[in-house]
């Protein structure tokens, strides 16, 4: 009966859809009567109203949706979709402004005497339009009006000329910022945590151990990764296009022809080119490089464009004149005072009223921000007075922000349907029933929203579809693919749906626009290439993961808050990075070494330099380990090639013995909702069959090899034996700069610690013979600035003891002074060792230290350099298989 509920749900919303029922109501109101009737029927023939559904009951379902869709806003890390209004009112601004109209003139005249020149600026401007607007029909539309009768009266191909016109408008659901991505993240970001949970139960299932090591854990997503993942690939579909269009007009100049450009390239000219192209290539610069650099959020960086955009509305639907450029003017030299006064001063306005600091550069930020404000606020002013344009975008910004949430609001109450009536799990049986792993899986999930494409938004398709392959496909330990490269797929493939005949949305925004002159056919035959380029990229996409991974590593390990070298998921590729450094610098750090042990450690307390001679011992280890793990690595590799095909064949058969015992549970729950005498007869076949059901699963085991026990632990002795040579070369790599860098610290804390040498003799008098509170406040003073200082915490012990021995009701002034005593003797004694270990003790152990931080002891840096930031991001940024860890 779950599966007649679920064919209701699914034949309601598809009829709701394709009768032109908005999809808004269309997505909750075909869960909420699939529920219904489910309650209903259950209540009526089930014995309960939560009869029919896979699990929980009807109100548990109703509210899912609703509760799934609040969490999202009443988590503070979840605030991904309050850039959607941002950017939507930044498109649609700059739409309003006629910057597409000025874009596609200018660049016309740059580009149009090379073959296919007016193409390649079609192309240029629907990239610059997806940077700054993102919104296709609006990029279409625009360029429909503009362009095509440019490139028609020019003799361009009909075909050539639509179809150029309708891919390049689509770019904005691929190239950064994009509403697109920002959905896809924000659904990525859920599915990324059920497909965690998914995984550490198959790790359990297999390996019978109670967690899983974070290394194995899959990673979850931000908009702000997205955009950083799609702009690579972005860039290379725009090279494809413009290739293309080079290539195809050189070898056929009739259907492309060059257009010389009549009047003259003068300074006005070329004044006019900066104009044009300058201000929206400077939003892009602020929107996207102040999410690459770390600057900004992604929210932060949508309040930015936002900005960006009304400032530029200000000037350009402007009527020529001495004041036109003003509010822009204000505005620029308003952030120029701002960096400046970041750059120059301590603007940390609290630190300074406590300190009592230069309040200039506070002063400075005060002014630059009253200009940038009287900017907006100039300009604003401007777009509102002429024809009402600030309202309009702000009515349409709010029309497009609600439906877009109230989709995802239906979308959430659709999604919550479909769980209940456990069409995940069927979802997921199947694909996982599939023969060829992940990569079938994946084709088929791309088939279904390539197809989907046609008939659906991009929203829909992101917020019904993702939500229930997604946590499927991350959470396969065999491709084990990031969610930023999964979401950039997806995304490419939505955008190719936009173009695909005969129901693909650009082609109707085009035909809309189009001279009657064009015919639908043209337009249909126009695209058909570049579909074929846009599946190319997706070819070149899914081949090289790492034209998407690669720029967000790398802006997580050069920004400011990037992980430390410890992190677990940075330790294979570190290790990668140290053997190829060691092949280089062993004999430098092997020096290093012998030199450290011909240190003389004899002025040193004996605890201390023991700390340090097993230093040097565990740099010759971990030396030692460095070896042994690659050695350990390759034995692995050479038995995977035998081992991986009987771990598919067991896990496949346990997969199948797993699925036939949960399917058997199931009939036997049903069957216990039958107590009635009159279904007697049903629930003895439910139980018979469920009896079947695990006789078949017994009959499956059989399927098991034999030898898969031993196969299994001769394997599983040998990834031991790699584990435990990383974990040893992990440990002495660790030891060995530790103990160096711990006495460094203690010899930098030496003048720190011979100032208190005053502070500690005057303190005999106060302790023998002054008041017990200014005694005992004294003693406190010290014993905390001795903790301060690297290596004293014997002396702050001797004197916290002096100071419990002033307390108030337990005073014993001889106690005080006897502590007081060993604590003047511990500093004599660390007086000593601590001169003595200025100059070429410490010079020896800065040398030491200097030359095992970048190899053995790197993972005690308190942050990646930058080669090992960019080695670990281009290590990490393709997709490593462990599986056979499962």
């Amino acid at each position: 009966m779950e599966l007649f509920f679920l064919a209701i749900l699914i034949v309601t919303m598809a009829t709701a859809l394709g009768s032109g029922f908005p999809v808004a109501f269309a997505l909750p109101g075909a869960a909420i009567i699939s529920i219904v009737l489910a309650a209903l029927a259950g209540l009526a023939f089930g014995g309960g109203m939560d009869a029919f559904f896979h699990s929980g009951g009807p109100s548990q379902w109703l509210t899912a949706g609703v509760t799934n869709l609040r969490g999202v806003y009443w988590e503070v890390e979840r605030d991904t979709l309050i850039a959607i209004p941002l950017f939507i009112f930044m498109g649609i601004m700059l739409q309003r402004s006629k910057i597409a109209e000025d874009l596609l003139v200018t660049m016309a005249r740059l580009f149009g005497p090379v073959p296919g020149g007016l193409g390649i600026s079609v192309v240029f401007v629907g990239a610059l339009l997806a940077a700054t607007t993102g919104i296709v029909g609006a990029t279409v539309v625009a360029m429909g009006l503009i362009s095509l009768p440019a490139m028609l009266r020019n003799n361009y191909s009909p075909s050539l000329a639509t179809g150029t016109i309708a891919a390049s408008g689509t770019l904005g659901q691929i190239i950064p910022p994009s509403i697109v991505l920002i959905i896809l993240a924000d659904q990525l970001a859920s599915a990324s945590d059920q497909a965690s949970t998914a995984r550490k139960a198959l790790h359990k299932e297999a390996t019978g151990e109670l967690s899983m090591p974070s290394v194995f854990d899959v990673a979850s997503t931000s908009a702000g990764e997205m955009f950083l993942g799609a702009f690579v690939p972005g860039i290379v579909l725009v090279l494809l296009y413009m290739v293309f269009i080079l290539i195809y007009a050189t070898i056929r100049p009739k259907v492309a022809p060059a257009v010389p450009y009549t009047g003259e390239r003068n300074l006005r000219f070329w004044g006019n080119v900066v104009l044009t192209l300058v201000p929206p290539l400077t939003l892009i610069f602020l929107v996207l490089g102040s999410i690459i650099a770390g600057i900004a959020t992604v929210n932060q960086a949508g309040a930015i464009g936002a900005a960006g955009a009304l400032i530029m509305a200000g000037y350009r639907l402007t009527e020529n004149s001495r004041t036109t450029f003003y509010p822009a003017i204000m505005g620029i030299v308003g952030l120029a005072l701002i960096a400046f006064a970041l750059a120059t001063y301590n603007m940390n306005v609290k630190s300074l009223i406590v300190t009592g600091g230069d309040m200039t550069g506070i002063w400075i930020g005060v002014t630059a921000v009253g200009m940038v404000m009287a900017a907006l606020v100039w300009s604003g002013f401007r777009v509102l007075r002429i024809e009402d344009t600030l309202r309009e975008v702000m009515v349409e910004t709010a029309k497009t922000t609600s439906l877009v949430f109230i989709i995802l609001l239906g979308a959430a109450m659709l999604t919550a349907a479909f769980r209940a009536f456990g069409g995940e799990e069927l979802v997921k049986d199947f694909l996982n029933s599939l023969p060829g792993g992940f990569w079938t899986q994946f084709i088929i999930v791309m088939g279904v929203i390539f197809v989907l494409g046609f008939f659906l938004d991009f929203i829909e398709i992101a917020v019904v579809v993702v939500p229930i392959v997604a946590p499927i496909l991350l959470a396969d330990p065999e491709a084990n693919i990031t969610a930023v490269w999964l979401g950039v797929m997806i995304g490419l493939n939505i955008q190719t749906s936009f173009l695909t005949p005969p129901f693909g949305f650009a082609l109707f925004y085009l035909r809309g626009v189009a001279p009657a002159i064009v015919k639908t056919v043209q337009i249909y035959k126009g695209v058909v290439a570049f579909i074929c380029l846009q599946l190319l990229a997706l070819g070149i996409v899914g081949y090289y993961p790492q034209l998407v991974n690669y720029l967000p590593n790398r802006v997580s390990l050069l920004g400011d808050t990037a992980p430390p070298p410890r992190n677990p998921k940075m330790q294979i590729c570190l290790e990668d990075y140290v053997r190829d450094k060691l092949q280089t610098d062993r004999g430098s750090v092997t020096s290093a070494i012998a030199a450290a042990r011909g240190l003389d450690l004899s002025a040193l307390p004996e605890k201390i330099a023991k700390g340090l001679s097993q230093g040097f011992d565990d740099a010759e280890t971990a030396l030692g380990s460095v070896d042994a793990i690659f050695a350990a690595q390759d034995e692995v590799e050479a038995a995977t090639g035998e081992y991986r095909p009987q771990l598919r064949l067991v896990r496949n058969l346990q997969k199948r013995m797993r699925n036939l015992e949960a399917e058997a549970k199931e009939l036997l729950r049903q069957a216990g909702f039958l107590n009635a005498e009159a279904d007697a007869d049903r629930r003895a076949k439910l139980e018979a069959h469920a009896a079947e059901l695990l006789q078949e699963r017994d009959g499956v085991a059989t399927g098991i090899p034999d030898s898969w026990e031993a196969t299994y632990d001769t394997f599983n002795a040998l990834v031991t034996t790699e584990m435990k040579a990383r974990s040893t070369y992990r440990r002495a790599g660790d030891g060995a700069y530790e103990s160096a860098a711990e006495f460094l610290s203690m010899v930098d804390a030496n003048p720190g610690f011979f100032a208190l040498e005053a502070d500690l003799a005057g303190l005999e008098e106060v302790i023998a013979s002054g008041e017990r509170a200014e005694a005992e406040e004294a003693v406190n003073v010290l014993s905390k600035a001795f903790g301060g200082v690297a290596g004293a915490s014997d002396l702050r012990s001797a004197l916290s003891k002096a100071k419990r021995s002033l307390r108030e009701g337990k005073e014993d002034r001889e106690k005080a002074a006897t502590e007081y005593a060993k604590a003047v003797a511990k500093f004599g004694e660390q007086a000593e060792w601590r001169r003595a270990a200025e100059g070429e003790l410490t010079a020896g152990l800065q040398a030491y230290a200097a030359a095992i931080s970048d190899t053995i002891g790197s993972r005690q840096q308190e942050r990646l350099n930058r080669d090992q930031a960019l080695f670990i991001s281009a290590c990490n940024a393709g997709h490593r298989d462990i599986s056979l860890n499962f």
